[in-house]
């Protein structure tokens, strides 16, 4: 069994975790196995700020075709390499994790030319981009050459069903993992240190670019609105976790707010300072108009925090549970954000509750037991 993956990109730090654990359980399962991770470039240029290699070891066999970013790799180049790869390597089975991209397209074509088994890892959802019946058609005709399927959640299941892809082909449907452990020792270290503080701290936390898309206006708004009509609401906060273009717009909307003081941002991060943040807050939102998952949801889950997310984003038929371990809203309706962020803020007794809810259903997304089930995939094939 010798196994290829295409990756966009290097600088990827929880899909780095999750090759990490195919590569050991590769190694315990079927040591005669070979598995190589062809990484088409180090990082994409939207996301160089958040990479932080001091901090982060890659325990699984890679090649970096491109030392560059993934935007300055041209058609022509990316195809090139990844056939010069694909046929240095000779794998048996190539896992393509990036469909999109018509190099990686006619790799498949090739692949299946020389026999080798094909798996299709896919992030997308019916709700992601607008559809068209010729682009549909198109991406029926590239998700029916797979073998196999890993896909990142029910939305992105259902997604592939509606291209035609038979059910008993999806392999693996909750491929969306984070570095749980790392996470979780970081979350849990920060509450010893700060632990009298966080024992007073009420707050609300977003994290994630600052984006119009991310609806992080609204949120504010809302936020302001319960600040100015209920009085037990001024106890608490509102933290904003991460950069990006609506920075300055949001930081002059809170400070033109009556409670200014409640309202603070901490800049960009790297992705292993961020449970730090979690750890002085109370719950998580997530009010995106759109987003193919929403991984900080798993992140928050994972430190047993209770999560607000839109109905818009892709991990709400997995992870949260209207009622459980959180609330879904309409992120059009601010009153529905308002009326969830209220629950909260008159119940707090509910959030340990609701968080010990949200740590248990994140189990079923652990990186290792996603890993296994991938690699069992792998050896049927």
């Amino acid at each position: 069994m010798r196994i290829l993956v295409v990756h966009n990109q290097l600088w990827a730090h929880y899909k780095s975790k999750l090759f990490s654990e195919i590569n050991s359980c590769l190694i315990r399962k079927y040591p005669d196995a070979e598995f190589l991770v062809a990484q088409i470039a180090l990082y994409e240029a939207a996301r160089s700020g958040m990479r932080d290699q001091d901090n982060f070891v890659y325990e699984y066999p890679y090649k970096v075709l491109f030392d560059t970013s993934l935007d300055k790799v041209g058609f022509k180049d990316r195809l090139f390499e990844l056939i010069k790869t694909f046929d240095q390597f000779k794998p048996t089975v190539l896992n393509v994790t990036g469909y999109f991209d018509w190099a990686q397209v006619l790799l498949m074509i090739y692949a299946k030319t020389k026999g080798v088994k094909i798996v299709l890892s896919s992030e997308s959802s019916s709700g992601d981009h607008g559809r068209s019946a010729l682009k549909e058609k198109i991406k029926s005709r590239i998700v029916g050459m797979a073998d196999a399927f890993f896909c990142f959640g029910k939305t992105s299941v259902d997604y592939m069903i509606s291209l035609g892809v038979n059910p008993s082909k999806i392999a693996v449907d909750n491929a969306a993992v984070i570095d749980e452990d790392v996470v979780k020792l970081n979350f849990e270290e920060s509450k010893r240190l700060f632990q009298s503080e966080i024992a007073r701290n009420k707050t609300f936390v977003f994290v994630g670019r600052l984006a119009e898309e991310k609806n992080l206006k609204m949120l504010l708004c809302a936020f302001t609105n319960l600040q100015i009509q209920e009085p037990d609401a001024k106890s608490w906060n509102l933290l904003f976790v991460g950069d990006g273009p609506e920075k300055q717009n949001l930081e002059k909307l809170a400070l033109d707010s009556p409670f200014p003081d409640n309202i603070s941002f901490t800049g960009g991060l790297p992705w292993h300072r961020v449970p730090a943040w979690l750890a002085r807050s109370s719950v998580l939102v997530l009010p995106s108009k759109s987003e193919p998952w929403g991984l900080v949801v798993n992140e928050a889950m994972v430190c047993s925090m209770p999560v607000i997310v839109s109905e818009k984003c892709g991990c709400v038929q997995d992870l949260v549970q209207d009622g459980g371990n959180g609330f879904t809203f309409n992120p059009d309706k601010q009153h529905d954000l308002e009326k969830v962020l209220l629950f909260y803020i008159q119940n707090q007794e509910q959030i340990e509750i609701m968080g010990a809810k949200s740590a248990n259903l994140i189990k079923r997304f652990s990186s290792k037991k996603v890993a296994e089930e991938m690699v069992s995939c792998y050896n049927k094939l």
